[in-house]
C-alpha cells in the first residue's frame, strides 16, 4: 500500500502547484476530489454486491441442506408407514409378526394405567359432601390468580390525623 505522509503530501502539493498553476488548481483539486469519492463508490458498491453474493450462496446452500434432510424425513416416515401397514395386514389375516407380538405387553401396561387412571378420577370428583371437603382440606372454591392477589394485599393505611 502507498504509504503518504504529510512531508509526502506537501512535496505533491507543491510540485502540483508549479505544474498546474494557482489559477487551475482549484479546479483540478475539485475533480480529483470527486473523482477519487466515485472510485470510494464503486469500491462500496463492489464490496457490498460480492458480500451478498456470498450470502446468496450460503442461503442456497442451507436451502439444499434443508431440502436433503426434509428428504431424507419423508423417506423415513413412508418406510415406517409401509412397515406399520405390513404388520397390520398381518395382524388382520392372523400372522403374527414380532413386532406385533412386542408391542402388546405395552398395549396391556397403556391399557391398565388409562383404567386406574379413570377410576382415581371418579374417586376424586365422586359426590363427597362439601362440608367434609372443607374439613379435610380440599377447596370448594377456586379463585383466580387476580382474585387471590386482590384479597391478600395489604390495604394502605390512611395518615392518622394529629387532632
Amino acid at each position: 500500500m502507498i504509504d503518504l505522509g504529510l512531508s509526502k503530501m506537501a512535496l505533491i502539493g507543491v510540485v502540483a502547484l508549479i505544474v498546474i498553476g494557482p489559477k487551475d488548481l482549484p479546479k483540478v483539486a475539485r475533480m480529483a476530489g470527486s473523482l477519487f469519492g466515485r472510485a470510494q463508490r464503486y469500491i462500496n458498491e463492489v464490496k457490498s454486491e460480492v458480500s451478498r453474493e456470498i450470502e446468496l450462496d450460503e442461503l442456497r446452500k442451507m436451502h439444499k441442506d434443508a431440502q436433503d434432510v426434509v428428504q431424507e424425513v419423508e423417506q423415513s416416515i413412508g418406510q415406517s408407514i409401509a412397515q406399520t401397514e405390513n404388520d397390520l395386514n398381518a395382524a388382520w389375516h392372523g400372522e403374527a409378526t414380532d413386532t406385533v407380538q412386542s408391542s402388546l405387553p405395552a398395549m396391556d401396561a397403556i391399557a391398565v394405567k388409562s383404567k386406574d387412571f379413570r377410576r382415581k378420577k371418579l374417586a376424586r370428583n365422586s359426590a363427597v359432601p362439601a362440608w367434609y371437603k372443607s374439613r379435610t382440606g380440599h377447596r370448594a372454591h377456586v379463585m383466580s390468580g387476580s382474585a387471590r392477589m386482590a384479597r391478600h394485599r395489604a390495604k394502605p393505611q390512611s395518615p392518622a390525623s394529629f387532632f
